[in-house]
């Protein structure tokens, strides 16, 4: 199952729950994204031939960030690029986002272990404006809607 958040016809987010098979190789996102996401499933015996990849100079407008959850519980976020809260989801161990654009933020609902992806250098403080997060009375977990299989 994947499913794509949206805001305005915007993506925040991408979401491939643990679920998700299929065979070959799918890209789930659009060319021009400076984080590139793809899910692979190959039978023994396949090949992939040796590569280098070419030098090339890329210019990365914002931070796209892939979290890969190993273990526990996330709640994760969504907001506007005007810091309005959205909605929130809930990631299990198993389960992929790639954070596209917006904001996000983060709740750990069980002891977590999780992987984080993004492009380099980290710039710190100048790589992110941080600000409050929704209250706790006001989060809307929503469930999918738009899911593609």
């Amino acid at each position: 199952m994947i499913e794509y958040i949206k805001n305005d016809q915007k993506c925040l987010a991408l979401i491939i729950k643990r679920h998700y098979q299929k065979e070959g190789v799918h890209f789930f996102t659009p060319e021009n994204y400076s984080q590139q996401l793809a899910y692979m499933q190959h039978p023994k015996g396949h090949e992939i031939k040796p590569h280098l990849h070419n030098i090339v100079v890329r210019q990365v407008e914002y931070t796209q960030e892939v979290l890969v959850i190993k273990s526990g519980k996330l709640r994760v976020d969504f907001y506007d690029d005007n810091q309005a809260y959205l909605e929130s989801r809930v990631l299990d161990a198993g389960d992929v986002i790639l954070l596209a654009s917006g904001g996000h933020g983060f709740e750990v609902l069980e002891n977590l272990e999780m992987y984080e992806i993004k492009q380099g250098p980290y710039l710190a403080e100048e790589d992110k404006v941080r600000f409050n997060p929704v209250k706790k009375e006001s989060i809307k977990i929503q469930t999918p809607e738009k899911i593609e299989e």
